[in-house]
C-alpha cells in the first residue's frame, strides 16, 4: 500500500525514513537540510563517509533524534552524476531493498530528485510509484509505504501518478 500526506518528514513517527543524499550522505535540498538539522549530532556524529558512495546506493544509518529507528539513505547525486531518472530509480531501488532487509513495515520516504535543477515533481512520482508498485509486488517489506510531500503541488502529481501506474 502506497499513501500520500503532506507533512513535515522531520515530525514523521515511525520505523524508518529513506530519503535522497547525495554521494556523501548530505541532503540534496535546503528542505532535506531541516530533516538533517532535526536529527540532530547523533546524525552529525555518524562522520564523513571514507569514499564518496556512487548514484543508486543506499545506506543504512540510525536517525539520531528522529523519531524513526533507521535512517535509509539514498545516493541520488554525485559530483560526477546529476539527479536523473535513472539515478532516481536505481536508489530508491537500493532503499527498498534496504527496507525488506531489515523487515521495515512502514517506510516514510521523500520526494527523490527534486529542486532546483533537477527533475520536476511529476516526472519524480512517476519514475518513484512506478518502483514502489514494482517492489509492493514481489516483496514481503515493506508492507506500507508513506510518501511525505510538501505541498498540495507535490500531492496532486503523486496521486496521479499512482493513478497511472495502477494501470
Amino acid at each position: 500500500m502506497i499513501e500520500v500526506r503532506i507533512d513535515d518528514l522531520a515530525f514523521y513517527e515511525g520505523e524508518a525514513i529513506a530519503w535522497p543524499v547525495d554521494a556523501t550522505l548530505g541532503a540534496t535540498t535546503p528542505l532535506l537540510r531541516r530533516l538533517e538539522r532535526a536529527a540532530g549530532s547523533a546524525l552529525a556524529a555518524r562522520g564523513p563517509v571514507q569514499q564518496a558512495l556512487p548514484v543508486g546506493a543506499a545506506v543504512v544509518t540510525n536517525a539520531g533524534d528522529l523519531k524513526v529507528e533507521l535512517l535509509i539513505n539514498a545516493v541520488i547525486v554525485s559530483a560526477e552524476e546529476r539527479a536523473s531518472r535513472e539515478g532516481v530509480r536505481r536508489a530508491l531501488v537500493s532503499a527498498l531493498q534496504r527496507a525488506a532487509d531489515f523487515a521495515v513495515g512502514e517506510l516514510a520516504v521523500a520526494p527523490f530528485g527534486i529542486g532546483a535543477g533537477n527533475l520536476d515533481v511529476e516526472e519524480s512520482a512517476t519514475v518513484m510509484a512506478d518502483v514502489m508498485r514494482e517492489h509492493l509486488a514481489r516483496a514481503a517489506h515493506p508492507q506500507r509505504i508513506v510518501v511525505i510531500v510538501e505541498n498540495d503541488v507535490e500531492e496532486a502529481a503523486w496521486q496521479s501518478a499512482l493513478r497511472r501506474t495502477a494501470s
